[in-house]
């Protein structure tokens, strides 16, 4: 089992940037696909992006493609999301995921077998 701890979230302009950070404990860390999701107000949880065991490899939902990159540092056991040009659209709670089973990056929430808590972004207008 991995336990996982996002941190970054905050209220920003839109315009603005945010890294969000997600620290992971409990297994090896490189032995799992990592990915973020959101989940706004009333809306289903969606998925923003996802990277592969190494790092080499990365997928983005189309609304963040060209503003959102995803990259792992697995001698830290911590994912990142930096977030720029935020708009307001992208007011949501963040939630990273681990998916310890599959070999290709999936945007599924139900192939994620660990979550962890969320953390709060907020884009003004």
């Amino acid at each position: 089992q991995v336990q996982l701890v996002e941190s970054g979230g905050g209220l920003v302009q839109a315009g603005g940037s945010l890294r969000l950070s997600c620290e992971a404990s409990g297994r090896t860390f490189s032995n799992y696909i990592m990915a973020w999701f959101r989940q706004a107000p009333g809306k289903e949880r969606e998925f923003v992006a996802a990277v592969s065991r190494s790092g080499e490899r990365s997928s983005y939902t189309d609304s963040v493609k060209g503003r959102f990159t995803i990259s792992r540092d697995n001698a830290k056991n911590t994912v990142y999301l930096q977030m720029n040009n935020l708009k307001p659209e992208d007011t949501a709670v963040y939630y990273c995921a681990a998916d310890r089973t599959r070999v290709t990056l999936t945007s599924r929430k139900y192939n994620y077998d660990y979550w962890g808590q969320g953390t709060q972004v907020t884009v003004s207008s």
